[in-house]
C-alpha cells in the first residue's frame, strides 16, 4: 500500500479560528478526517503531521525518506522564507505537492512567491480543503 505524508505548517492549527474569511470555518480535525476518508477511498494510507516549528518540520521531512512514497505540505507562512524546508524535500528526493488552501497569488505580494515549490512536482491553491485530496489523487498517479 502507498504511503504518504501530509504536512501542515505554521498557524494551521488555527484553522476555523484565524480569518474565516479566508480560510473557512472548519477545523484542521476536519481537514484530517476529509483527507483520512480520500486516502481510504483511494487505498493509500496517509499519515498527519502539524507543527508552527521549523525545525520539527525538517525533521519530519528527513525521517519521511524510506518511508513514504511522497508527501503534501501546506507550509502556511514558511512558503515563503523556508529554505530549511527546501533543503530537506531537495534532500530525501520524494514528489512533493505544495497545497495552499487560498489562493496565495490573488493575495498580498508576498505570498505571491514559494521558495519551496521549486522543489515540488505540482503546487494546487486557491481551491479549500478540496485541494489536499487533489494533490493525494495526483500523487498516488505519479508514484503508480
Amino acid at each position: 500500500m502507498k504511503k504518504y505524508l501530509i504536512i501542515n505548517g505554521v498557524n494551521l492549527n488555527m484553522l476555523g479560528k484565524r480569518e474565516p474569511e479566508i480560510y473557512g470555518s472548519n477545523t484542521l480535525s476536519d481537514l484530517e478526517k476529509q483527507i483520512t476518508q480520500k486516502a481510504e477511498e483511494l487505498g493509500v494510507s496517509a499519515d498527519l503531521f502539524q507543527s508552527n516549528f521549523e525545525g520539527e518540520i525538517v525533521e519530519k521531512i528527513h525521517n519521511a525518506m524510506g518511508v513514504y512514497d511522497g508527501i503534501i505540505i501546506n507550509p502556511g507562512a514558511f512558503t515563503h522564507y523556508s529554505y530549511a524546508i527546501r533543503d530537506a524535500f531537495g534532500s530525501v528526493k520524494l514528489p512533493v505537492i505544495e497545497v495552499h488552501i487560498s489562493n496565495i497569488h490573488k493575495r498580498e505580494e508576498f505570498r505571491h512567491t514559494s521558495v519551496i515549490v521549486p522543489e515540488c512536482v505540482g503546487q494546487i491553491c486557491g481551491l479549500g480543503f478540496k485541494g489536499y485530496e487533489l494533490a493525494l489523487e495526483a500523487l498516488t498517479c505519479i508514484t503508480e
